[in-house]
């Protein structure tokens, strides 16, 4: 069997998203995400947050990244990759990072953030479509079936 590097995230973005652009004139753009995880602890429930450090490369990072702003819900599917590099002092250090291949705007369609934003066909290999969208609500927030009736905060 092979082995599988698969990560699904849903999270708040801890600041705004930043591009930068390789010497080649590829866009990489980098945001955290915070995920809380809950547990009760005796009657209360605590939360236990972790960050993550996202990167999404290519189109989908340059066409995203201005709303990739603090405080906004994504999704984000992907895979982990470890960074290994060396101090100046000698010590060995590492960090994981989540490489998005797709990243989604979560959210209610009155807050504004309904939509998603995934690769494109042209990124695929295919023709170009009808703007690069992929799974998620049509832009606008107006997902055809009657809008958003559920509270964000589902006690569970």
């Amino acid at each position: 069997m092979a082995d599988i590097n698969h990560v699904v995230l849903v999270g708040r973005l801890v600041r705004d998203a930043q591009l930068k652009y390789t010497n080649g004139g590829l866009a990489i753009c980098e945001f955290s995400l915070a995920i809380n995880n809950r547990r009760k602890q005796g009657e209360q429930w605590v939360d236990e947050p972790s960050f993550f450090d996202v990167t999404l490369f290519g189109r989908q990072g340059e066409a995203i990244q201005r709303y990739l702003t603090q405080g906004k819900q994504v999704g984000v599917d992907g895979q982990l990759r470890q960074d290994r590099w060396q101090t100046p002092e000698g010590q060995n250090r590492s960090k994981v990072v989540v490489i998005a291949n797709n990243v989604m705007l979560l959210g209610g369609a009155g807050a504004g953030d309904g939509g998603g934003f995934g690769p494109s066909r042209s990124d695929r290999g295919g023709s170009s479509g009808s703007g690069g969208s992929r799974g998620g609500a049509p832009q606008g927030g107006d997902d055809g079936f009657g809008g958003d009736d559920f509270p964000d905060n589902i006690p569970f």
